[in-house]
Order: C-alpha cells, then structure tokens, then sequence
C-alpha cells in the first residue's frame, strides 16, 4: 500500500509522533494551523469514518480525548477545534482518516466550524428529518 500514514503509522517514514498504541498512532500536523496541532489517526487503514472498523472507534476517539487533555496542559488554549476532513470536497488531502486536533486562542483568525460551508438546504427541515429517519428505520445503518 502506498498511504502516507500507513508508512507513518508503520515507522517506515519519520513523524513527529506525540502518542501510540497497539491501533491509534498521533501526530504533530507538518503543516500546523496552530501550536500543537496534532492529527489522530488509526494504524489499520480507513479512507474514512465509514471504513473505520468498529473496534477502532473506541481507541480514536479515547485517543483524541486524552490528547485534548494533554493539549489543553500544555498551550492554555481558550478552546479546540476537533474535526474531520471526510473526502476530497471537504479538504482530505491524505485518503487515511485522521482527525484533527487544532487548539484555538482569541483573535486566532479562525471560525466555527458553521464558517465552513454555507450552503443552507432548499428543502424544509421536515422532509430532511424525514429522509434520514426512512434510512435508520428501514435498518440500512451498519
């Protein structure tokens, strides 16, 4: 395979590695949108959240808990932004799900996450409900 983090994630090329265990490995981001920004991300390849086995869930998402805490000891941030970037539209420049752990200071220059898109629905929030609730209830979630 041919993943950038997969070679991160197997040692066969340097990151600046912050934590690690037997299935989430994180790291310092190369090109960091602030101090401490760190990317989380599971050993096993996932392209995204949909890939991601169930028995990684758990441990990434512990992983980025634990790493805010260490973040927040460390920078005295006002506040995180934690994210992913799902697919090419969204700005996942490497097909491995990461995480973003991004602490946040006042007058950073940053937004919401809302600041990302805007892009409001035609269709009534009634019938959105209603299109997601047909998907749940007919069992077609894994």
């Amino acid at each position: 395979m041919d993943c950038l983090f997969c070679k991160i994630a197997n040692h066969s090329i340097p990151a600046d590695v912050i934590y690690e265990d037997e299935r989430v490995l994180a790291f310092l981001d190369i090109h960091p949108i602030a101090p401490g920004h760190i990317l989380v991300a599971p050993k096993r390849h996932a392209e995204n959240i949909l890939d991601l086995g169930k028995e990684d869930i758990g441990p990434i998402f512990e992983a980025v808990k634990k790493l805010t805490g260490v973040l927040n000891e460390a920078f005295n941030p006002q506040g995180f932004t934690i994210g992913i970037n799902h697919g090419k539209v969204s700005g996942q420049a490497i097909d491995h799900l990461h995480v973003h752990i991004i602490p946040r200071f006042d007058e950073d220059g940053g937004g919401s996450l809302h600041s990302v898109v805007n892009n409001p629905p035609e269709m009534p929030l009634k019938e959105i409900k209603k299109k997601i609730l047909e998907i749940i209830n007919n069992g077609s979630i894994g």
